[in-house]
């Protein structure tokens, strides 16, 4: 299962805290985008005939066409993206990034058997499998967003855990990723499937972790302590512990300490040693850029720039690209007006437990929801 599985996990235990919106809606909403994780999905993603795009010189240039036209799509629906970088991998996370390197591997000799065989589909599974995102994948989409006039952000260590430092110091609405750990690292409001392909229409999930929270009967803490049961990138788990016995162990026990006390370690034994703690620290108290410090800047496209670097260096289309930067300057004229919501705040708690009492007769028509109406008054 492990935390990436963790979505599931929520859709069964607290469905009320997922909401599913088109792009269209986050109009006028700044959102710290997990840049990695949308690197990773354009080099999968952006292919020809099976493989990644390259100019003339063999270069790969997957990651600037996705980075490129998906931003553009967010800003002509009024969104503000921050790409947000992985600074240095914490030394807990050693462990998994060498399990990664045992499978690229395996697969590379997978890869090669395919080939030999002629085996098209393995030949594409397997190629995939290979794909890693690199020092020089992150520089060319850090010039690209430069030039574009789209802010991004050296995270000091796990780039989700600076997303939700910067959702927590009001400087962003969400995070978006395909990775769970956001909530984890306890960012307000996750994004999955912001960058994904339009071909693929997939409705936008919006997750709130306060509702997760709430719905799942957890603390952020006991919320911790479950993804480290359920496997996280930091440590191993306790064997033959699934999702089902994994949220009750929590809801019984409390934290994993009493787990540890109250289980058969004949039947379920931990790992020797077992870093869970380590863990725990780093999803509690992450090293993280100040959010609070953080000044958020969209500007001009250069075109000129664009052209030089784009079609100068990487060989795309002079048209395509010039097409773009007019798309990015008409999308700053609209971005002036704001969001409604942004001119007001909620001061009146709904409560989504609370049931409203029944209303009958005349009265019923004029009721459009059943929500109790919040008290707003204008926002500082």
């Amino acid at each position: 299962m492990g935390i990436h599985g963790l979505a599931k996990l929520i859709a069964d235990q607290a469905p009320g805290a997922i909401k599913e919106n088109d792009m269209k809606n986050y109009f006028g909403r700044k959102i710290a985008i997990d840049a990695s994780m949308s690197i990773y999905q354009f080099l999968i993603a952006v292919r020809l005939d099976g493989n990644v795009l390259h100019n003339e010189e063999g270069e790969t240039t997957s990651h600037l066409m996705g980075m490129f036209y998906r931003t553009i799509r967010m800003l002509e629906n009024g969104i503000k993206p921050v790409y947000v970088f992985d600074g240095k991998p914490p030394e807990l996370k050693s462990g998994e990034l060498a399990k990664r390197g045992e499978r690229r591997a395996e697969a590379e000799k997978q890869l090669a058997k395919a080939q030999e065989a002629g085996e098209q589909e393995n030949i594409e599974k397997f190629n995939k499998r290979l794909v890693k995102v690199t020092p020089q994948h992150n520089e060319e989409c850090k010039k690209l967003l430069s030039l574009m006039g789209v802010p991004y952000i050296e995270a000091t260590c796990e780039a989700e855990a600076s997303c939700a430092a910067l959702v927590k110091a009001g400087k962003v609405y969400a995070t978006a990723t395909e990775d769970m750990d956001g909530l984890t690292f306890g960012t307000t409001v996750l994004l999955r499937h912001l960058t994904a392909s339009e071909a693929k229409k997939l409705p936008i999930q919006e997750f709130h972790f306060n509702r997760v929270l709430q719905d799942m009967g957890l603390t952020h803490e006991q919320f911790v302590d479950l993804c480290i049961l359920l496997g996280c990138d930091y440590c191993g788990t306790i064997k033959g512990i699934g999702p089902k016995r994994a949220i009750d162990l929590i809801r019984q026990h409390g934290c994993i300490e009493e787990i540890l006390e109250n289980i058969d370690s004949s039947k379920h034994p931990a790992p020797e040693p077992w870093l869970y703690k380590e863990a725990r620290a780093l999803f509690l108290n992450p090293d993280v850029v100040q959010g609070e410090s953080v000044e958020l800047r969209w500007s001009e496209p250069d075109e000129e720039g664009l052209l030089r670097f784009m079609c100068g260096e990487k060989q795309f289309s002079e048209d395509r690209i010039r097409n773009g930067c007019r798309k990015i300057a008409k999308s700053r004229q609209g971005s002036t007006q704001g969001r409604l919501d942004s001119f007001f705040t909620v001061t009146g708690s709904l409560s989504s437990k609370r049931k409203e009492p029944e209303v009958k007769g005349p009265a019923k028509k004029k009721q459009k929801t059943g929500a109790t109406p919040g008290k707003f008054k204008k926002a500082k």
